[in-house]
């Protein structure tokens, strides 16, 4: 897992956080990170930079 849920803990602060949204997070985070992958290699670099988002 990627996201930790500690550190949404922190975000959210007093409003409580259900079971699954750090499932759901860390599928969309690692969808990014897949997505953003991919762009690098399409555009030749072995390098994942902030502009593949």
């Amino acid at each position: 897992m990627i996201v930790v849920k500690a550190k949404i803990k922190e975000i959210t602060g007093d409003y409580n956080v259900s079971g699954d949204f750090a499932q759901a997070l860390n599928t969309k985070v690692e969808k990014l990170v897949k997505d953003a992958v991919a762009r690098a290699e399409a555009n030749s670099r072995k390098t994942v930079m902030a502009k593949d988002l």
